[in-house]
């Protein structure tokens, strides 16, 4: 019986780990981004500030991701949300973004 447990967790845990569909920008945003980028807190982008977003999007995506894996300034890596992939923070950056 514990055997089947330990199987089911792993299970769960590496379907919840490989998440191969992006979450959406917006659910992203509310879970892990809100509280920074919605007022700006530490020199975050204010949420859909076009001034604010475009020398970070001069920078291309995959430098916005990898930013947001490795964290920036005051922005923790994994940008507080550990369960998403670089799809999902794609997802997000490009809500916040206004794009």
């Amino acid at each position: 019986m514990m055997k089947k447990i330990v199987m089911l967790a792993a299970v769960a845990g590496f379907a919840l780990s490989t998440n191969v569909m992006a979450q959406d920008g917006k659910a992203v945003y509310e879970k892990s981004c809100v509280t920074c980028h919605s007022i700006g807190l530490a020199g975050a982008p204010k949420f859909q500030n076009k001034a604010e977003w475009a020398p970070r999007l001069a920078k291309g995506m995959d430098a916005l991701v990898a930013s947001v894996n490795n964290g920036l300034n005051a922005m923790p890596a994994k940008g507080a949300c550990i369960d998403c992939n670089d799809e999902d923070y794609k997802a997000a950056i490009q809500y916040m973004s206004g794009q």
